[in-house]
């Protein structure tokens, strides 16, 4: 009997992650008023979770930019919602100034990986976290861990269970609230998800984990659902499917949270989201970036909400 047939709880948190990892490789780079119109239709949707942005040097990621003034658009019980990405100590005291209490590191289980994103090792990256989260847990804040390349790098290839499982025991020991596992360039399948997720599961439980896939290969709802079976109750997922690593050759869009939203609540989970309000987001993001598809549930999804009006 799988996890889901057992009756684990049904509701599942979705982190929208749009408006950074969605937005940061587009070719179009939108205006601070545009993101915050992107931001404020994930909010009606009733989104309880959004990556908003990226403390990260304007240089390196230019979509990024303006991240300061993108939170200073909303007041601060919205701000309560967000979370962002930060790659260092200057990264965690600028979200620290800006009002996030919930903040990213993110570490490459592959060494090229991280030397070609952040131009370290594996350990050196590790050992950065760690000062960052032994301030977090002195100043009370939250910082979660993303374990990148967890199954495969676009230069070294398949990743071993037991190396992913290594560098989580690290960062899970430093003090990462959670533990996010990321198929960076959508390299897994069901089958691998479900074998090294429940490895993970059973070390470090399931509250402290969740997974962020990408939909290169077309699995991402399957490796969504091969997580669910394990027990894993939290995901990233991006509106329209944007998405992309500017770092990791290959990378496309992540899964859209539209389709994820859809199969979820189809299942019988709960994730509190307004699918219609969502689907206006989703409009949205094709209509600022001119590259985004939407999900590939989403003609469906929109022809049974048009059914159901006419019908009442």
């Amino acid at each position: 009997m799988t996890d889901i047939e057992a009756g684990m709880g049904r509701d599942v948190l979705i982190n929208e992650v749009g408006p950074r990892d969605g937005l940061q490789s587009q070719p179009k780079i939108l205006e601070t008023s545009q993101k915050a119109s992107l931001v404020q239709a994930l909010l009606d949707a009733n989104v309880a979770s959004i990556e908003i942005g990226a403390f990260v040097s304007p240089k390196a990621v230019p979509a990024m930019a303006g991240t300061e003034q993108l939170i200073s658009e909303f007041p601060a019980t919205s701000a309560q919602r967000f979370n962002a990405l930060i790659p260092n100590m200057r990264g965690y005291e600028s979200a620290l100034a800006n009002g996030i209490d919930l903040m990213s590191l993110v570490v490459a289980v592959s060494n090229t990986m991280n030397e070609k994103n952040i131009r370290m090792s594996t350990a050196q990256s590790i050992n950065v976290s760690r000062e960052v989260l032994a301030r977090a847990n002195q100043d009370g804040t939250k910082v979660q861990a993303y374990i990148a390349t967890s199954w495969a790098c676009p230069f070294e290839g398949k990743i071993a269970d037991g190396d992913v499982v290594d560098v989580c025991t690290r960062l899970y020991e430093a003090g990462a609230s959670k533990l996010i596992i990321s198929d960076t360039i959508g390299a897994a399948d069901p089958k691998a998800v479900q074998q090294l997720m429940t490895t993970l599961t059973e070390t470090f439980g399931s509250d402290n984990l969740a997974c962020h896939f990408h939909d290169t290969r077309a699995m991402g709802l399957a490796n969504v659902y091969a997580a669910l079976e394990t027990g894993i109750r939290q995901f990233d997922s991006s509106i329209a499917g944007l998405g992309g690593c500017p770092f990791a050759p290959g990378a496309s869009g992540n899964v859209a949270t539209e389709d994820v939203v859809m199969m979820l609540e189809q299942m019988g989970f709960r994730t509190g989201i307004d699918m219609q309000k969502l689907l206006h987001a989703s409009d949205l993001a094709i209509e600022l970036t001119g590259t985004a598809k939407g999900g590939k549930a989403k003609l469906w999804i929109e022809q049974q909400i048009k059914h159901k009006q006419s019908a009442a």
